[in-house]
């Protein structure tokens, strides 16, 4: 049920979604020189996929976790970007395709082997990544690998429609902050 509701939403998104996808696509191309960001992340059952994020980031910015980046790289549109959340409007294609949910664990570089190990021991690999959930909601970034996979254990083990239509509406109303970029 809850894939049918990604697809549905990922679908109805994309296309209400496309004039500002296209504005930004603009505004990128004037800010970067290259408006989209392709980043190879672990999927489900520790999988490889390509995830598609708006560039908010200089181009040759090392490709290390949001926590470990360095603010500094980030570009005065791109700040603007990750506030609203609109750099992430590209991973509806994601969500479409079957690489991602809407809703479950953010995914993560395969760089991060202390919380690809803790993920693995809860069994977080098991779901599709998401967007957004309840780790994100809560403000729980990948800079607390051990406390990331238990919040999303939790969520997961508890994961219904309320709670899938919740964790969307909760960040569509900018609850969470997601990962920060150190100072």
């Amino acid at each position: 049920m809850l894939r049918v509701l990604d697809v549905i939403f990922s679908l109805m998104g994309l296309i209400v979604a496309m004039p500002l996808l296209l504005v930004l696509t603009i505004v990128g191309l004037f800010d970067t020189g290259s408006p989209f960001f392709f980043q190879v992340r672990v999927g489900r059952c520790q999988q490889p996929f390509t995830l598609l994020k708006i560039r908010t980031m200089r181009p040759g910015t090392a490709s290390v976790a949001t926590h470990l980046a360095d603010a500094s790289d980030i570009t005065p549109i791109g700040r603007l970007l990750r506030r609203t959340k609109l750099d992430e409007l590209p991973q509806l294609w994601n969500v479409l395709t079957g690489d991602m949910s809407l809703v479950g664990p953010r995914p993560c570089l395969f760089n991060q082997q202390e919380l690809i190990a803790e993920r693995a021991l809860r069994d977080i690999f098991c779901v599709r990544p998401g967007i957004t959930g309840l780790a994100q909601v809560k403000g729980i970034d990948m800079s607390s690998p051990r406390l990331l996979a238990e919040t999303e254990a939790q969520m997961i083990k508890a994961l219904s429609t309320r709670s899938y239509f919740n964790y969307i509406f909760q960040t569509i109303l900018g609850k969470g902050a997601g990962d920060q970029v150190k100072p």
